[in-house]
Protein backbone atom coordinates (compact mmCIF):
# COMPACT_ATOMS: atom_id res chain seq x y z
CA UNK A 1 0.00 0.00 0.00
CA UNK A 2 1.10 3.48 -0.93
CA UNK A 3 2.29 6.01 1.74
CA UNK A 4 1.78 8.67 0.23
CA UNK A 5 -0.32 10.51 -2.69
CA UNK A 6 1.21 11.37 -5.69
CA UNK A 7 1.71 14.69 -7.14
CA UNK A 8 1.81 16.10 -10.57
CA UNK A 9 2.38 19.90 -10.63
CA UNK A 10 2.97 21.23 -14.55
CA UNK A 11 4.96 24.76 -14.58
CA UNK A 12 4.86 24.61 -17.79
CA UNK A 13 3.85 23.49 -21.59
CA UNK A 14 0.34 23.22 -20.63
CA UNK A 15 -2.06 25.87 -22.60
CA UNK A 16 0.76 26.80 -24.34
CA UNK A 17 3.43 25.71 -27.37
CA UNK A 18 6.91 25.59 -25.53
CA UNK A 19 8.17 26.22 -22.07
CA UNK A 20 7.59 22.06 -21.09
CA UNK A 21 8.13 21.56 -17.20
CA UNK A 22 6.28 19.04 -15.17
CA UNK A 23 7.08 18.07 -11.32
CA UNK A 24 6.13 14.84 -10.38
CA UNK A 25 6.17 14.09 -6.49
CA UNK A 26 6.10 11.80 -4.20
CA UNK A 27 6.44 12.07 -0.47
CA UNK A 28 10.55 12.99 -0.52
CA UNK A 29 11.27 13.21 -4.02
CA UNK A 30 10.30 15.27 -6.45
CA UNK A 31 11.62 14.21 -10.36
CA UNK A 32 11.37 17.23 -13.02
CA UNK A 33 10.41 16.53 -16.87
CA UNK A 34 11.87 18.55 -18.70
CA UNK A 35 13.05 22.45 -18.64
CA UNK A 36 12.16 24.35 -21.49
CA UNK A 37 12.07 27.73 -23.21
CA UNK A 38 9.30 29.34 -25.01
CA UNK A 39 10.18 32.62 -27.70
CA UNK A 40 7.99 35.68 -26.48
CA UNK A 41 5.24 37.86 -28.97
CA UNK A 42 5.75 40.59 -30.22
CA UNK A 43 4.06 42.43 -27.53
CA UNK A 44 6.94 41.85 -25.24
CA UNK A 45 9.58 44.16 -27.22
CA UNK A 46 13.00 43.50 -25.44
CA UNK A 47 12.22 40.12 -23.89
CA UNK A 48 14.68 37.07 -25.58
CA UNK A 49 13.13 34.27 -24.34
CA UNK A 50 10.29 32.64 -21.67
CA UNK A 51 10.97 30.02 -19.12
CA UNK A 52 9.08 28.37 -16.57
CA UNK A 53 8.59 30.00 -12.78
CA UNK A 54 10.67 27.36 -10.69
CA UNK A 55 9.78 29.06 -7.25
CA UNK A 56 8.27 25.76 -6.36
CA UNK A 57 10.97 23.74 -6.98
CA UNK A 58 13.50 26.15 -5.39
CA UNK A 59 11.37 25.96 -2.49
CA UNK A 60 11.50 22.31 -2.13
CA UNK A 61 15.36 22.16 -3.46
CA UNK A 62 16.31 19.12 -1.04
CA UNK A 63 13.65 17.31 -2.18
CA UNK A 64 14.63 17.45 -6.47
CA UNK A 65 16.09 14.19 -7.34
CA UNK A 66 16.96 15.10 -10.86
CA UNK A 67 15.51 16.27 -13.95
CA UNK A 68 15.41 14.15 -16.40
CA UNK A 69 14.76 15.28 -20.45
CA UNK A 70 13.04 13.59 -23.37
CA UNK A 71 14.52 15.31 -26.30
CA UNK A 72 16.96 18.12 -27.36
CA UNK A 73 14.52 20.82 -28.59
CA UNK A 74 14.87 24.04 -26.95
CA UNK A 75 11.14 23.76 -26.06
CA UNK A 76 12.67 20.65 -23.73
CA UNK A 77 15.95 22.04 -22.82
CA UNK A 78 16.19 26.05 -23.68
CA UNK A 79 16.17 26.57 -19.68
CA UNK A 80 18.40 24.34 -18.29
CA UNK A 81 21.20 27.13 -17.75
CA UNK A 82 18.71 29.51 -16.10
CA UNK A 83 17.38 26.67 -14.38
CA UNK A 84 20.62 24.76 -12.76
CA UNK A 85 21.73 28.14 -11.79
CA UNK A 86 19.36 27.97 -8.81
CA UNK A 87 18.95 23.94 -8.56
CA UNK A 88 22.08 21.95 -8.58
CA UNK A 89 20.64 18.43 -9.51
CA UNK A 90 21.43 16.06 -12.11
CA UNK A 91 20.45 15.78 -15.72
CA UNK A 92 19.15 12.75 -17.26
CA UNK A 93 19.47 12.62 -21.06
CA UNK A 94 20.44 10.63 -24.06
CA UNK A 95 23.77 11.19 -25.43
CA UNK A 96 22.70 13.80 -28.23
CA UNK A 97 20.76 15.40 -26.17
CA UNK A 98 23.38 15.70 -23.64
CA UNK A 99 25.62 16.97 -26.20
CA UNK A 100 23.23 19.73 -27.08
CA UNK A 101 22.66 20.33 -23.72
CA UNK A 102 26.43 21.19 -23.25
CA UNK A 103 26.65 23.43 -26.50
CA UNK A 104 23.49 25.78 -24.68
CA UNK A 105 25.25 25.57 -21.25
CA UNK A 106 28.51 26.80 -23.00
CA UNK A 107 27.08 29.39 -25.38
CA UNK A 108 25.48 31.14 -21.64
CA UNK A 109 29.12 31.05 -19.79
CA UNK A 110 28.04 27.38 -17.73
CA UNK A 111 30.66 25.69 -19.30
CA UNK A 112 31.46 21.99 -17.00
CA UNK A 113 29.02 23.22 -14.36
CA UNK A 114 26.01 20.66 -15.05
CA UNK A 115 26.29 17.31 -13.96
CA UNK A 116 25.28 15.50 -16.93
CA UNK A 117 24.25 11.52 -16.74
CA UNK A 118 23.81 10.32 -20.16
CA UNK A 119 20.71 7.18 -20.64
CA UNK A 120 19.80 5.18 -23.22
CA UNK A 121 16.65 3.69 -24.27
CA UNK A 122 16.04 0.40 -22.02
CA UNK A 123 18.29 1.95 -19.49
CA UNK A 124 16.51 2.34 -15.80
CA UNK A 125 17.64 5.07 -12.94
CA UNK A 126 16.44 5.38 -9.59
CA UNK A 127 15.54 8.63 -7.87
CA UNK A 128 14.71 8.17 -4.83
CA UNK A 129 11.21 6.47 -4.81
CA UNK A 130 10.61 6.72 -8.18
CA UNK A 131 11.84 4.53 -11.26
CA UNK A 132 12.05 6.37 -15.00
CA UNK A 133 12.65 3.82 -17.79
CA UNK A 134 13.30 5.20 -20.92
CA UNK A 135 12.15 4.04 -24.49
CA UNK A 136 13.02 5.07 -27.75
CA UNK A 137 10.50 7.33 -29.98
CA UNK A 138 10.44 8.50 -33.05
CA UNK A 139 10.45 12.46 -33.40
CA UNK A 140 12.21 15.29 -35.54
CA UNK A 141 14.86 14.59 -33.81
CA UNK A 142 17.45 11.59 -33.11
CA UNK A 143 18.05 9.78 -29.34
CA UNK A 144 14.26 11.01 -29.16
CA UNK A 145 12.53 9.07 -25.58
CA UNK A 146 9.40 8.47 -24.03
CA UNK A 147 9.35 8.14 -20.21
CA UNK A 148 7.92 5.19 -17.88
CA UNK A 149 8.39 6.08 -14.71
CA UNK A 150 7.78 3.54 -11.52
CA UNK A 151 5.73 4.50 -8.54
CA UNK A 152 4.60 3.13 -5.47
CA UNK A 153 1.12 4.21 -7.09
CA UNK A 154 1.54 2.36 -10.12
CA UNK A 155 2.96 3.29 -13.59
CA UNK A 156 2.98 6.55 -15.34
CA UNK A 157 3.55 6.77 -19.30
CA UNK A 158 5.12 10.01 -20.44
CA UNK A 159 4.97 9.50 -24.20
CA UNK A 160 7.39 12.57 -24.68
CA UNK A 161 7.20 14.10 -28.02
CA UNK A 162 6.48 11.35 -30.54
CA UNK A 163 5.03 10.42 -33.93
CA UNK A 164 4.63 7.09 -35.64
CA UNK A 165 7.31 6.69 -38.99
CA UNK A 166 8.57 3.75 -40.00
CA UNK A 167 11.67 5.04 -41.82
CA UNK A 168 13.09 7.84 -40.05
CA UNK A 169 16.13 9.43 -41.51
CA UNK A 170 17.72 9.20 -38.25
CA UNK A 171 16.97 7.67 -34.99
CA UNK A 172 14.57 4.33 -33.84
CA UNK A 173 11.01 4.14 -34.56
CA UNK A 174 8.77 4.81 -31.40
CA UNK A 175 9.23 1.35 -29.93
CA UNK A 176 5.46 0.12 -29.44
CA UNK A 177 6.21 -3.43 -28.55
CA UNK A 178 7.57 -1.87 -25.45
CA UNK A 179 3.90 0.12 -24.96
CA UNK A 180 2.20 -2.57 -25.47
CA UNK A 181 3.38 -4.98 -22.85
CA UNK A 182 2.96 -2.42 -20.74
CA UNK A 183 -0.88 -2.20 -21.21
CA UNK A 184 -1.20 -5.36 -19.84
CA UNK A 185 0.39 -4.35 -16.27
CA UNK A 186 -2.38 -1.46 -15.31
CA UNK A 187 -0.95 1.88 -16.64
CA UNK A 188 -2.25 4.24 -13.98
CA UNK A 189 -1.54 7.45 -15.81
CA UNK A 190 -0.22 8.40 -19.65
CA UNK A 191 0.80 11.75 -20.69
CA UNK A 192 0.31 12.41 -24.15
CA UNK A 193 1.77 14.81 -26.97
CA UNK A 194 -1.58 16.89 -27.84
CA UNK A 195 0.64 19.10 -30.09
CA UNK A 196 -1.02 17.78 -33.61
CA UNK A 197 -4.09 16.77 -32.06
CA UNK A 198 -5.88 18.52 -34.44
CA UNK A 199 -4.97 16.70 -37.58
CA UNK A 200 -6.75 13.68 -39.17
CA UNK A 201 -5.19 10.39 -40.05
CA UNK A 202 -1.17 10.21 -39.34
CA UNK A 203 1.55 11.91 -39.66
CA UNK A 204 3.55 11.40 -43.00
CA UNK A 205 7.06 10.15 -43.06
CA UNK A 206 9.84 12.05 -43.19
CA UNK A 207 11.02 10.76 -46.62
CA UNK A 208 8.36 13.03 -48.16
CA UNK A 209 10.81 16.06 -47.22
CA UNK A 210 13.44 14.42 -48.50
CA UNK A 211 11.69 13.59 -52.26
CA UNK A 212 11.08 17.52 -52.31
CA UNK A 213 14.13 18.51 -51.37
CA UNK A 214 15.45 16.55 -54.09
CA UNK A 215 13.10 17.91 -56.60
CA UNK A 216 13.30 21.62 -55.64
CA UNK A 217 16.90 21.50 -55.52
CA UNK A 218 17.64 19.78 -58.55
CA UNK A 219 15.74 22.07 -60.52
CA UNK A 220 17.41 25.52 -59.28
CA UNK A 221 19.19 27.65 -61.29
CA UNK A 222 21.07 29.32 -58.83
CA UNK A 223 21.98 29.30 -55.14
CA UNK A 224 19.52 27.14 -52.66
CA UNK A 225 19.44 28.14 -49.27
CA UNK A 226 17.46 26.01 -46.58
CA UNK A 227 16.68 27.55 -42.92
CA UNK A 228 15.53 24.91 -40.29
CA UNK A 229 15.50 24.80 -36.55
CA UNK A 230 19.49 24.22 -35.74
CA UNK A 231 18.95 21.38 -33.59
CA UNK A 232 16.88 19.25 -36.85
CA UNK A 233 19.70 17.07 -37.20
CA UNK A 234 17.27 14.54 -39.55
CA UNK A 235 16.71 17.34 -41.79
CA UNK A 236 20.27 18.74 -41.85
CA UNK A 237 21.17 15.56 -42.85
CA UNK A 238 18.97 15.11 -45.58
CA UNK A 239 20.42 18.61 -46.91
CA UNK A 240 23.51 16.90 -46.73
CA UNK A 241 22.42 13.96 -48.50
CA UNK A 242 21.01 16.13 -51.30
CA UNK A 243 24.23 17.80 -51.62
CA UNK A 244 26.20 14.92 -52.51
CA UNK A 245 23.29 13.36 -54.64
CA UNK A 246 23.33 16.85 -56.79
CA UNK A 247 26.86 17.93 -56.74
CA UNK A 248 26.37 20.79 -54.46
CA UNK A 249 28.52 21.92 -51.50
CA UNK A 250 27.23 23.24 -48.29
CA UNK A 251 27.93 26.69 -46.55
CA UNK A 252 26.50 26.63 -42.66
CA UNK A 253 25.72 29.90 -41.76
CA UNK A 254 24.49 31.06 -38.29
CA UNK A 255 26.24 30.80 -34.69
CA UNK A 256 23.81 27.88 -33.28
CA UNK A 257 23.66 26.11 -36.80
CA UNK A 258 27.13 25.88 -36.77
CA UNK A 259 27.94 24.67 -33.77
CA UNK A 260 25.42 22.06 -33.33
CA UNK A 261 26.46 20.32 -36.89
CA UNK A 262 30.19 20.55 -35.77
CA UNK A 263 28.90 18.86 -32.76
CA UNK A 264 26.63 16.14 -34.38
CA UNK A 265 29.82 15.46 -36.95
CA UNK A 266 31.99 15.22 -34.05
CA UNK A 267 29.51 12.34 -32.70
CA UNK A 268 28.59 10.68 -35.70
CA UNK A 269 24.77 11.87 -36.13
CA UNK A 270 25.44 13.68 -39.00
CA UNK A 271 27.94 12.02 -41.75
CA UNK A 272 28.86 14.88 -44.78
CA UNK A 273 32.07 13.04 -47.02
CA UNK A 274 35.25 15.09 -46.87
CA UNK A 275 34.54 18.24 -48.87
CA UNK A 276 30.96 18.44 -49.47
CA UNK A 277 31.23 21.38 -46.66
CA UNK A 278 32.53 24.29 -47.86
CA UNK A 279 34.12 28.02 -46.34
CA UNK A 280 33.08 31.42 -47.07
CA UNK A 281 36.23 31.97 -49.33
CA UNK A 282 35.26 28.59 -50.96
CA UNK A 283 31.51 30.12 -51.35
CA UNK A 284 32.48 32.66 -53.00
CA UNK A 285 34.11 31.21 -55.77
CA UNK A 286 31.90 28.15 -56.44
CA UNK A 287 28.87 28.49 -59.56
CA UNK A 288 25.56 29.00 -57.80
CA UNK A 289 24.44 26.24 -59.12
CA UNK A 290 26.92 24.20 -57.01
CA UNK A 291 26.12 25.91 -53.65
CA UNK A 292 23.42 25.09 -50.96
CA UNK A 293 23.33 27.41 -48.07
CA UNK A 294 22.06 26.36 -44.45
CA UNK A 295 20.73 28.84 -42.24
CA UNK A 296 19.28 29.87 -39.05
CA UNK A 297 16.12 31.69 -39.07
CA UNK A 298 12.84 29.97 -40.08
CA UNK A 299 11.23 31.77 -36.79
CA UNK A 300 11.77 35.01 -37.89
CA UNK A 301 14.36 35.67 -34.83
CA UNK A 302 15.54 39.12 -35.51
CA UNK A 303 18.90 38.09 -35.05
CA UNK A 304 19.01 35.06 -36.75
CA UNK A 305 21.04 34.62 -40.14
CA UNK A 306 18.24 34.77 -42.63
CA UNK A 307 16.65 37.68 -41.25
CA UNK A 308 19.85 39.25 -41.45
CA UNK A 309 19.69 38.38 -45.18
CA UNK A 310 16.29 39.28 -45.63
CA UNK A 311 17.18 42.91 -44.27
CA UNK A 312 20.55 43.34 -46.43
CA UNK A 313 22.63 43.55 -43.07
CA UNK A 314 25.80 44.21 -44.30
CA UNK A 315 27.51 42.23 -41.50
CA UNK A 316 25.60 39.44 -43.14
CA UNK A 317 28.56 36.94 -44.68
CA UNK A 318 25.73 35.99 -47.23
CA UNK A 319 23.08 38.55 -49.09
CA UNK A 320 20.29 37.93 -51.37
CA UNK A 321 20.82 37.88 -55.00
CA UNK A 322 18.10 37.64 -57.88
CA UNK A 323 17.61 33.37 -58.44
CA UNK A 324 18.07 32.44 -55.43
CA UNK A 325 15.79 29.78 -54.21
CA UNK A 326 15.09 29.82 -50.14
CA UNK A 327 13.62 26.79 -48.51
CA UNK A 328 11.81 26.78 -45.17
CA UNK A 329 11.87 23.81 -43.41
CA UNK A 330 9.94 24.16 -40.44
CA UNK A 331 6.72 25.07 -39.29
CA UNK A 332 6.03 28.52 -37.73
CA UNK A 333 5.69 28.70 -34.32
CA UNK A 334 2.39 29.73 -33.00
CA UNK A 335 3.33 33.63 -31.95
CA UNK A 336 5.82 34.03 -35.00
CA UNK A 337 3.60 34.21 -38.00
CA UNK A 338 3.94 38.06 -38.43
CA UNK A 339 7.82 38.03 -38.31
CA UNK A 340 7.93 34.77 -40.58
CA UNK A 341 5.82 36.94 -43.05
CA UNK A 342 7.67 40.28 -43.10
CA UNK A 343 11.36 37.78 -43.72
CA UNK A 344 9.18 36.05 -46.50
CA UNK A 345 7.71 39.44 -48.08
CA UNK A 346 11.43 40.84 -47.66
CA UNK A 347 12.98 37.84 -49.25
CA UNK A 348 10.78 37.94 -52.09
CA UNK A 349 11.24 41.90 -52.69
CA UNK A 350 15.25 40.85 -53.69
CA UNK A 351 14.43 38.40 -56.69
CA UNK A 352 14.29 35.31 -54.47
CA UNK A 353 11.82 32.43 -55.26
CA UNK A 354 10.54 31.09 -51.48
CA UNK A 355 8.96 27.54 -50.56
CA UNK A 356 7.48 26.95 -47.70
CA UNK A 357 4.78 24.27 -46.10
CA UNK A 358 2.14 25.48 -48.34
CA UNK A 359 4.07 25.83 -51.10
CA UNK A 360 5.27 21.91 -51.15
CA UNK A 361 6.12 19.08 -48.57
CA UNK A 362 9.67 20.64 -47.62
CA UNK A 363 8.25 20.06 -43.61
CA UNK A 364 7.04 17.75 -41.82
CA UNK A 365 6.39 17.80 -38.09
CA UNK A 366 6.97 15.34 -35.48
CA UNK A 367 4.13 14.78 -33.35
CA UNK A 368 1.53 12.66 -33.78
CA UNK A 369 -1.66 13.45 -35.62
CA UNK A 370 -5.55 11.95 -34.38
CA UNK A 371 -4.72 8.48 -35.20
CA UNK A 372 -1.35 8.02 -33.38
CA UNK A 373 -2.97 9.42 -30.25
CA UNK A 374 -5.58 6.83 -31.11
CA UNK A 375 -3.40 4.11 -31.12
CA UNK A 376 -0.97 5.21 -28.55
CA UNK A 377 -4.11 5.37 -25.93
CA UNK A 378 -5.16 1.75 -26.69
CA UNK A 379 -1.85 -0.03 -26.37
CA UNK A 380 -1.13 1.55 -22.93
CA UNK A 381 -4.68 1.37 -21.84
CA UNK A 382 -4.19 3.70 -18.95
CA UNK A 383 -6.59 4.38 -16.24
CA UNK A 384 -6.09 8.15 -16.11
CA UNK A 385 -4.97 10.35 -18.78
CA UNK A 386 -3.64 14.14 -18.98
CA UNK A 387 -3.03 15.66 -22.08
CA UNK A 388 -0.04 17.97 -22.42
CA UNK A 389 2.36 20.06 -24.64
CA UNK A 390 -0.21 22.33 -26.16
CA UNK A 391 -2.96 25.14 -26.59
CA UNK A 392 -5.98 24.94 -24.52
CA UNK A 393 -7.72 23.54 -27.49
CA UNK A 394 -5.35 20.85 -28.24
CA UNK A 395 -5.92 19.82 -24.70
CA UNK A 396 -9.54 19.82 -24.81
CA UNK A 397 -9.44 18.08 -28.13
CA UNK A 398 -6.96 15.36 -27.01
CA UNK A 399 -9.71 14.84 -24.16
CA UNK A 400 -12.62 14.59 -26.35
CA UNK A 401 -10.42 12.19 -28.72
CA UNK A 402 -10.15 9.77 -25.52
CA UNK A 403 -13.36 10.21 -24.69
CA UNK A 404 -14.75 8.88 -27.91
CA UNK A 405 -12.91 5.76 -27.45
CA UNK A 406 -15.03 5.19 -24.48
CA UNK A 407 -12.78 6.38 -21.32
CA UNK A 408 -14.79 8.38 -19.01
CA UNK A 409 -13.99 12.00 -18.97
CA UNK A 410 -13.95 12.13 -14.76
CA UNK A 411 -10.76 10.15 -16.00
CA UNK A 412 -9.23 13.09 -18.01
CA UNK A 413 -7.34 15.85 -16.22
CA UNK A 414 -7.05 18.78 -18.54
CA UNK A 415 -5.17 21.05 -16.40
CA UNK A 416 -3.24 24.73 -16.28
CA UNK A 417 -0.23 25.71 -15.39
CA UNK A 418 0.43 25.95 -11.65
CA UNK A 419 -1.92 23.43 -11.05
CA UNK A 420 -1.53 20.83 -8.44
CA UNK A 421 -3.06 16.98 -8.84
CA UNK A 422 -3.04 14.61 -6.64
CA UNK A 423 -3.68 11.39 -7.68
CA UNK A 424 -4.51 7.85 -5.93
CA UNK A 425 -5.17 4.16 -7.59
CA UNK A 426 -9.18 4.99 -8.52
CA UNK A 427 -9.45 8.68 -8.11
CA UNK A 428 -7.71 12.50 -8.96
CA UNK A 429 -8.32 16.03 -7.52
CA UNK A 430 -6.79 19.11 -8.37
CA UNK A 431 -6.18 20.05 -4.74
CA UNK A 432 -4.68 23.60 -5.17
CA UNK A 433 -5.02 25.93 -8.46
CA UNK A 434 -2.43 28.77 -8.71
CA UNK A 435 -0.39 30.14 -11.76
CA UNK A 436 2.85 29.11 -12.34
CA UNK A 437 4.29 32.26 -13.66
CA UNK A 438 6.31 33.09 -16.30
CA UNK A 439 10.18 34.15 -16.17
CA UNK A 440 11.27 36.76 -18.32
CA UNK A 441 14.67 36.79 -19.91
CA UNK A 442 15.73 39.85 -21.11
CA UNK A 443 19.53 40.23 -22.14
CA UNK A 444 21.82 39.35 -18.87
CA UNK A 445 18.60 40.30 -16.92
CA UNK A 446 16.22 36.93 -15.63
CA UNK A 447 12.99 37.27 -14.24
CA UNK A 448 12.83 40.98 -12.96
CA UNK A 449 10.47 42.46 -15.97
CA UNK A 450 6.87 43.14 -14.79
CA UNK A 451 4.05 43.96 -16.17
CA UNK A 452 4.41 47.80 -16.27
CA UNK A 453 8.26 47.63 -18.07
CA UNK A 454 6.64 45.46 -20.72
CA UNK A 455 3.84 48.37 -20.87
CA UNK A 456 6.27 51.08 -21.02
CA UNK A 457 7.76 49.38 -24.09
CA UNK A 458 4.55 48.34 -25.79
CA UNK A 459 4.19 52.36 -25.51
CA UNK A 460 7.62 53.13 -26.66
CA UNK A 461 7.29 50.95 -29.62
CA UNK A 462 3.88 52.06 -30.85
CA UNK A 463 3.68 55.95 -29.82
CA UNK A 464 7.17 56.91 -28.72
CA UNK A 465 8.84 59.40 -26.79
CA UNK A 466 8.79 63.17 -25.93
CA UNK A 467 11.52 64.48 -23.51
CA UNK A 468 10.91 67.72 -22.15
CA UNK A 469 13.38 70.21 -20.59
CA UNK A 470 12.15 72.66 -18.43
CA UNK A 471 14.51 75.06 -16.47
CA UNK A 472 13.44 76.78 -13.34
CA UNK A 473 15.47 79.56 -12.08
CA UNK A 474 15.99 78.72 -7.95
CA UNK A 475 16.07 82.25 -6.75
CA UNK A 476 12.76 83.80 -8.28
CA UNK A 477 10.76 80.26 -8.60
CA UNK A 478 9.80 81.15 -12.00
CA UNK A 479 10.85 79.42 -15.35
CA UNK A 480 14.45 80.23 -16.36
CA UNK A 481 13.16 80.20 -20.38
CA UNK A 482 11.14 78.51 -22.84
CA UNK A 483 10.33 74.29 -22.53
CA UNK A 484 12.13 72.55 -24.81
CA UNK A 485 10.74 69.76 -26.11
CA UNK A 486 12.35 66.18 -28.40
CA UNK A 487 10.74 63.31 -29.73
CA UNK A 488 11.75 59.90 -30.90
CA UNK A 489 9.73 57.81 -32.54
CA UNK A 490 6.61 59.60 -32.31
CA UNK A 491 6.45 62.03 -35.59
CA UNK A 492 8.09 62.16 -38.14
CA UNK A 493 9.91 65.01 -40.07
CA UNK A 494 6.71 66.25 -41.77
CA UNK A 495 5.11 68.24 -39.71
CA UNK A 496 7.18 67.68 -36.38
CA UNK A 497 8.85 70.96 -35.83
CA UNK A 498 5.29 72.90 -36.07
CA UNK A 499 3.59 70.28 -33.59
CA UNK A 500 7.02 70.53 -31.39
CA UNK A 501 6.71 74.42 -31.89
CA UNK A 502 2.86 74.72 -30.51
CA UNK A 503 3.53 71.81 -27.86
CA UNK A 504 6.27 73.85 -25.88
CA UNK A 505 4.42 76.91 -26.27
CA UNK A 506 0.69 74.57 -24.72
CA UNK A 507 3.57 73.45 -21.70
CA UNK A 508 4.71 77.39 -21.13
CA UNK A 509 1.28 78.66 -21.31
CA UNK A 510 -0.09 75.56 -18.61
CA UNK A 511 2.88 76.61 -16.45
CA UNK A 512 2.88 80.28 -16.31
CA UNK A 513 -0.99 79.61 -15.49
CA UNK A 514 0.08 79.28 -11.75
CA UNK A 515 3.27 80.48 -11.15
CA UNK A 516 3.12 80.49 -7.10
CA UNK A 517 3.64 76.49 -7.66
CA UNK A 518 6.08 76.08 -9.99
CA UNK A 519 9.14 75.29 -7.44
CA UNK A 520 6.79 72.73 -5.18
CA UNK A 521 7.95 69.16 -5.70
CA UNK A 522 5.91 66.67 -8.57
CA UNK A 523 4.16 69.71 -9.46
CA UNK A 524 6.24 70.63 -12.87
CA UNK A 525 6.12 66.91 -13.72
CA UNK A 526 2.60 66.02 -13.29
CA UNK A 527 1.44 69.06 -14.89
CA UNK A 528 3.88 68.75 -18.04
CA UNK A 529 2.98 65.26 -18.16
CA UNK A 530 -0.89 65.84 -18.21
CA UNK A 531 -1.09 68.84 -20.50
CA UNK A 532 0.98 67.02 -22.99
CA UNK A 533 -0.50 64.03 -22.97
CA UNK A 534 -4.16 65.22 -23.48
CA UNK A 535 -2.74 67.70 -26.32
CA UNK A 536 -0.59 64.62 -28.22
CA UNK A 537 -3.47 62.56 -28.52
CA UNK A 538 -6.18 65.28 -29.35
CA UNK A 539 -3.54 66.50 -32.14
CA UNK A 540 -2.37 62.69 -33.17
CA UNK A 541 -4.75 60.03 -31.85
CA UNK A 542 -1.38 58.81 -30.08
CA UNK A 543 0.04 58.76 -26.72
CA UNK A 544 3.73 58.98 -26.43
CA UNK A 545 5.64 58.48 -22.87
CA UNK A 546 5.97 61.62 -21.56
CA UNK A 547 8.94 62.13 -19.81
CA UNK A 548 9.53 65.82 -18.04
CA UNK A 549 13.51 67.03 -16.52
CA UNK A 550 13.15 69.19 -14.48
CA UNK A 551 16.41 71.28 -13.98
CA UNK A 552 16.83 73.76 -10.73
CA UNK A 553 19.04 76.51 -11.85
CA UNK A 554 20.64 78.30 -8.45
CA UNK A 555 22.06 81.72 -7.67
CA UNK A 556 25.82 80.42 -8.16
CA UNK A 557 25.15 78.42 -10.64
CA UNK A 558 24.04 81.48 -13.00
CA UNK A 559 27.07 83.65 -12.01
CA UNK A 560 29.14 80.93 -12.70
CA UNK A 561 27.55 81.05 -16.06
CA UNK A 562 27.67 84.28 -16.97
Amino acid sequence: MAEHKLRLIPLGGLGEIGKNMIALEYGRDIVVIDAGLMFPGEDMPGVDLLIPDISYLVERRERVRGIVITHGHEDHIGALPYVLSRLQVPVYATRLTSELISVDLKQKGMKGEADLKVVTPGSKVQLGDLAIEFFAVCHSIPDSVGLIIHTPQGIIVHSGDFKLDHTPVLGEPTNFSQLAALGMQDVLLLLSDSTYVELEGFTPSETVVSEALDRIISAAKGRVIVTTFASLISRIQQVLDVAVKRDRRVYVTGRSMKEIVKMALRTGYLSAPAGILCNLDELRGLPHNRVIILSTGSQGEPTSALVRMANRDPRSQVQIMPGDTVVVSATTIPGNEALVSKTTDSLFRQGARVIYDKLAKVHVHGHGSQEELKLLLSLVRPRFLIPVHGEYRHLCLHADLAESMGMSRDRIFVLENGDVLELGPDAGEVVARGDAGVVYVDGLTVGELDDDVLRDRRLLSRDGVALVSVAIDGESGRLAGKPRITTRGFVGAEGEQTLVEKAEDVVLAALDHDRRRISEPGYVDARVKDTLSSFFYQRTRRRPIVMPIVVMIGKDRKEARR
